[in-house]
Formats: C-alpha cells, sequence, structure tokens
C-alpha cells in the first residue's frame, strides 16, 4: 500500500482557488504595471487545490500562474509560507481513501512586466493551455 503526493514548482491557481484578482488584474497590469513594491509585505492564501501536493518551500521559487478557464497566464514567482494538506470527507463524514486537498500562503517574489509576461507564458505554458495560444 502507498500514498500518492505530487510535488509542484508551480503555484497555478483559479479565482475560487484564491488567485488575487484584485491585485493581478491583467488589463491593469498592460497599462500600468504592477510591481514588487505594490504587494510588498503582503501574505496571500490559497486553497482547495485538489490531490495532496508539496510546494517547494521559502527561499525556493515556485512560478505563480492564473487559471483563467483553463488557460494559464504566469504573474511572476512566489515563496510558499506555509501549505496545509486535508482529507476531503463526503457530507456523512466518510473518506473515499484518496481524495485531498492541499491550502496555504505565498509572498511574492517578483511580478513579470507586462512584455515579460507574455513572453513567458507563450513559452512555458503547455501548449493546450496556454492564454495566448
Amino acid at each position: 500500500m502507498g500514498s500518492f503526493v505530487e510535488i509542484n514548482d508551480t503555484l497555478q491557481l483559479t479565482t475560487e482557488q484564491g488567485f488575487p484578482v484584485h491585485v493581478f488584474d491583467l488589463e491593469k497590469h498592460q497599462k500600468t504595471p504592477i510591481t514588487l513594491k505594490d504587494v510588498e509585505g503582503m501574505v496571500f492564501e490559497f486553497k482547495d487545490k485538489p490531490s495532496a501536493r508539496i510546494f517547494q518551500l521559502d527561499p525556493v521559487r515556485v512560478y505563480f500562474v492564473h487559471n483563467i478557464d483553463g488557460k494559464w497566464l504566469f504573474w511572476g514567482r512566489v515563496l510558499i509560507q506555509s501549505q496545509h494538506i486535508q482529507k476531503v470527507l463526503n457530507s456523512d463524514g466518510s473518506w473515499d481513501g484518496e481524495s485531498w486537498k492541499t491550502s496555504g500562503t505565498y509572498t511574492i517574489l517578483n511580478v513579470y512586466d507586462p512584455e515579460y509576461q507574455h513572453t513567458f507564458t507563450l513559452n512555458e505554458a503547455p501548449d493546450d493551455r496556454n492564454y495566448y495560444k
């Protein structure tokens, strides 16, 4: 008997999972780029990532991606501050023996300027999940 734990170097979040759209808005970013100074000292939360996941821990960088309707838009890099893995229970309190979810906190290490964000996303996002393709 074994267990499955995924190791990730990318924090890919939907808005529902906690991607901070109130701070990271592409249209605004293209007009007036968001900088590290804009988010300095802020700690962000994510939740309900499916599966048991281990993210690389601070001081190792983790890529920061907004998942928009299945398409990936890279925003920069983050540092994971905490992570929590818990069982996903059924409504009756039982467990199916395999379902987990991961949550945690992170800070921003750097924010890509709009031009680099576009280039990086084009080159690094999987073709079928690339925001710009």
